[in-house]
């Protein structure tokens, strides 16, 4: 035999080329994951995150005070959604995480702007995601300056050459000092959960299937509901050990706070690691060999770290990207996590990102049984 030749290599790449063919599958994760990834950071990140959602509160209602709320909305780093006549309805609406600011002008400001009092404007940020919040913070000043400057004109341009006329009052309120780890450490939490639960039940179910045990599973009297759960229940416990290890961590290396109510933390880290493992295990009815579910794995984690606010603000994604982001199981435990350990978030703030993972998990389990039925069958 010689020492080289191009037949057996053409030989070889006949055979990997219809072998990949054949399983449409990878095939199928090679073409989408980069198209994935082409049109999220190329549509949907931003690092620079505009038009993020603000509650104002007018007390003034006076022509200088539209006219720095006109420049305020002109300048796209928020859009003013909400208008409450209260502190606390605005508060809540922050807890919730529907807004990142809130903008108060006091009464008699456009008063006390004339008589050269320096008046003072409140902004307050909700600053767990410190990257979402610098924008507008290190930008009000100009703004403000820049929509008071057609309204200090006449008798009062002497105004103009001041500092500011105004004196602009900043809250970064959850996270005072703008530190990075308060944000990123609770939402790896998310990440690694999503990665490791759903990754560890799809190979552990799909490669009983490739050894051949499955089949003593299916010879015994149980039902598919009873194998999911049998299946899912260790993993549990699994869990449980990673979350100790990320709050502990968090506590004692990173020396995040913990505001919020220890139960209600365990009470959603266990529906969301349910949640990831129920996912798995649909993987592991779709899946043919431990490759595939591994794949599948990668193929749902990748958007769940670009889309699910661990990385960018959420908030300030395109529409399109918010909807899919949305239908995300981490986005919801980004906000959950976040917003107990940081705001103290109790159970009616936090409902409007349980329920969504209840869904979920009704979804994905009764799709999961749909499939393992037809395994069985």
């Amino acid at each position: 035999m010689s020492s080289f030749s191009f037949a057996r290599i053409s030989a070889v790449f006949l055979k990997e080329f219809i072998q990949m063919r054949r399983d449409r599958m990878t095939f199928a994760m090679m073409i989408g994951l980069p198209v994935m990834q082409l049109i999220m950071f190329g549509f949907a990140i931003n690092s620079d995150p505009r038009h993020l959602p603000t509650a104002l509160m007018d007390r003034d209602q006076s022509v200088i005070s539209r006219s720095l709320v006109k420049a305020v909305e002109n300048s796209t780093y928020m859009d003013i959604i909400e208008r409450p006549a209260r502190e606390a309805t605005a508060e809540k609406l922050m807890r919730e995480g529907l807004i990142n600011y809130i903008l108060i002008i006091p009464e008699n400001f456009s008063r006390d702007l004339v008589r050269a009092e320096r008046p003072q404007i409140l902004l307050v940020a909700d600053a767990t995601d410190p990257s979402a919040a610098s924008g507008a913070l290190n930008s009000i000043g100009e703004i403000v300056n820049f929509g008071l400057r057609r309204e200090l004109s006449g008798s009062l341009a002497n105004l103009v050459p001041a500092p500011s006329p105004v004196e602009i009052v900043l809250h970064r309120r959850y996270n005072p000092a703008g530190i990075t780890h308060y944000n990123i450490v609770p939402g790896l939490l998310g990440i690694i959960l999503a990665m490791t639960m759903s990754m560890m039940t799809a190979v552990a179910i799909t490669r009983e299937n490739e050894r051949g045990t499955m089949e003593n599973l299916l010879a015994m009297p149980i039902k598919p509901l009873e194998m999911m759960i049998g299946k899912i229940v260790p993993y549990v416990l699994i869990g449980y050990a990673q979350t100790a290890v990320v709050l502990v961590a968090g506590e004692f290396i990173f020396d995040i706070p913990f505001i919020g109510s220890a139960g209600l933390l365990i009470g959603v880290t266990t529906l969301y690691i349910i949640v990831n493992l129920i996912l798995g295990f649909l993987f592991s009815t779709v899946a043919r060999t431990q490759m595939q579910a591994l794949q599948m794995t990668f193929f749902l984690l990748l958007p769940q770290i670009l889309l699910s606010g661990f990385m960018f603000p959420f908030l300030g994604m395109p529409t399109w990207a918010q909807m899919i982001g949305e239908a995300l199981p981490a986005t919801h435990f980004m906000r959950l996590v976040r917003g107990i350990m940081l705001k103290g978030s109790s159970y009616t703030d936090l409902v409007a990102d349980i329920w969504p993972l209840v869904l979920i998990m009704i979804l994905t389990g009764s799709l999961a049984m749909l499939r393992f039925r037809r395994t069985l069958d």
